[in-house]
């Protein structure tokens, strides 16, 4: 029903506005009690797919990615579509509109999306004052933290921290985004040194609690041999609790989409179908050069129940949804953790 009656109605309007637009319709159908109409399609309920990573324990190992549901308005409802785990954010310190808009684009030939958001959200203090409200305990969630745009670079750790300590009540597990290309003075955060103090700072804080959680660091896809072999020892060096791999790309590589298309939209991170093999391939060379001593969540083009299966057999412990939810729907959800109860 989705791809056939609905998608094409909401592929024909600016994908930002049709975004809200979502958002709206399905409150509205859990305020009319009609939610049963989507989570049938979504969802699957089966002791069998449960997974305990990071500590913790999923429902199911299909999870949201960040940036859907940035400012933790949707995530109850959400986590009734039949996600295993919701993952809101990034927020930033203070809030901020992003970038200018037009700032996300459709890439129907391709399957893919280019953003540039640039971490639009309503600040972390709002954000946590949502997640108090968390109706199913059963769903885990993840805090994506980042900078604000306009931090000075001696600050960035400040930023991180603050995020950190106004959500660690209220979430399970910590995303450090420090690979989004949609933000400004970013080359800070790909330095290792700089990522290994990050990293401490935000451990020493995490150690002040009585329970700690897990942190995640989120790479980006276009990483070469050399940098994902820093990344392993990285992990191994600092303690890190896993990885995310991977975040949008920069590459244009092999796109169907026209190069006339691609001037006219400009810069932004790619996410969709044109990543999957890349992600996967990340995902597989951190496994194999670990011999997979830390989790991996992972993310980037999964558009079917096959994609998912490849980035688990890659060595990924769980996986996240964003562009292929987009196209293929909350069918796609119930679509994975089937075959994944098939594959046994």
């Amino acid at each position: 029903m989705y791809k056939l009656l609905i998608r094409p109605i909401l592929f024909s309007f600016d994908p930002e506005k049709v975004h809200y637009f979502t958002f709206r319709w399905i409150k509205r159908l859990h305020k009319l009690g009609l939610s049963g109409i989507l989570n049938s399609m979504g969802k699957v309920e089966d002791k069998r797919l449960e997974r305990k990573v990071l500590g913790l324990t999923f429902k199911n190992p299909v999870g949201l990615a960040a940036g859907f549901d940035k400012d933790a308005k949707l995530f109850n409802e959400l986590g009734d579509l039949g996600f295993g785990f919701i993952e809101i954010g990034t927020v930033t310190p203070r809030a901020q509109e992003g970038n200018p808009k037009q700032r996300l684009f459709r890439l129907k030939e391709d399957q893919g999306l280019i953003n540039r958001m640039g971490f639009n959200n309503g600040g972390v203090k709002e954000a946590a004052k949502r997640l108090k409200n968390r109706k199913n305990n059963s769903i885990i969630i993840g805090g994506n933290i980042g900078k604000n745009t306009d931090t000075d670079p001696k600050d960035y750790t400040a930023d991180y921290l603050t995020c950190f300590h106004e959500l660690h009540p209220v979430v399970d597990y910590f995303v450090l985004n420090v690979s989004c290309p949609n933000v400004s003075s970013h080359a800070k955060l790909n330095d290792k040194d700089y990522l290994e103090e990050l990293i401490q700072a935000v451990q020493k804080a995490n150690a002040s609690y009585e329970i700690q959680r897990p942190i995640v660091l989120k790479i980006a896809p276009d990483l070469n041999d050399q940098q994902l072999d820093e990344i392993v020892a990285l992990v191994k060096d600092t303690g890190l609790d896993g990885v995310i791999a991977s975040n949008t790309s920069v590459n244009r590589e092999g796109l169907k989409v026209t190069d006339a298309r691609l001037e006219e939209i400009g810069n932004g991170g790619l996410s969709g179908k044109p990543v999957t093999d890349r992600s996967t391939r990340v995902i597989k060379y951190l496994a194999d050069k670990s011999n997979r001593s830390f989790p991996i969540i992972g993310v980037g083009g999964i558009h079917s129940a096959q994609d998912a299966l490849d980035k688990i057999e890659a060595g990924a412990s769980l996986v996240q949804l964003y562009t292929g939810f987009v196209y293929e729907g909350p069918s796609l959800i119930k679509d994975i953790n089937k075959a994944i109860l098939a594959k046994g």
